[in-house]
């Protein structure tokens, strides 16, 4: 098997849930909507409604902001990069990874700003030898196209076979297999009911960066 590893971007290689937090204190603030509307933000999110535009519709209506639900979900997409982190760790992950022979690519879904944004402003873009962004492409995991733009921008294809390591058991752990790789999901506890078939499973990305060191 190729050393070709794709990873998930949110809540595998940075913290989208500290980013999203931080961002909920902030925009309370900026709103004195009072702290009450912390807890009902957070619950909206954990409700179900990742969808940016779904949510900031229930924000407007709830709230009755003077703003449009596009003018909140742009400054939303504007403000994420600055407030997502990617552990010094990771990065120097990445960097052992691709110092012992792996291709790394990241694949996520997502806004092109936001997306890029988060990529370039952590530091990821200089860690990893590709990039594949649904935003961009036109396409989403778990379609197999996707994760066969990241490979082939890693300078190989799919058919040599490799790692795909993201947390959601669907778009990641299922879109892997169907793209005939191994896969490794980060279970960050939120996804109990949910049927998967990884290969490995973790709780940290820096757990499954030491498994590909093994599977060489």
């Amino acid at each position: 098997m190729q050393r070709l590893a794709l990873f998930d971007l949110d809540n595998t290689l940075v913290s989208l849930d500290e980013a999203f937090r931080a961002w909920v204190v902030e925009f309370v603030n900026e709103h004195r909507l009072g702290s009450k509307a912390v807890d009902w933000l957070l619950a909206l999110d954990q409700a179900g409604y990742p969808h940016r535009e779904i949510f900031f519709g229930k924000v407007c209506e709830h709230f009755a902001l003077p703003e449009t639900v596009e003018e909140l979900w742009s400054r939303y997409r504007q403000r994420m990069p600055y407030l997502v982190r990617c552990r010094p760790e990771v990065i120097d992950g990445l960097a052992r990874l691709r110092a012992a022979g792996w291709k790394v690519a990241i694949i996520t879904n997502g806004t092109a700003d936001n997306q890029l944004g988060k990529i370039q402003q952590t530091g990821l873009a200089e860690a990893v030898d590709a990039y594949a962004l649904s935003g961009i492409e036109g396409i989403r995991k778990p379609d197999v196209g996707l994760f066969e733009i990241a490979a082939r921008r890693c300078g190989v294809n799919l058919a040599g076979g490799g790692w795909m390591i993201g947390d959601h058991p669907v778009k990641d752990i299922g879109g892997g297999r169907a793209a005939g790789l191994r896969t490794v999901w980060v279970d960050r506890g939120t996804s109990q009911h949910q049927e998967h078939e990884a290969d490995h499973i973790v709780t940290d990305v820096l757990q499954a960066m030491e498994i590909l060191h093994g599977n060489r």
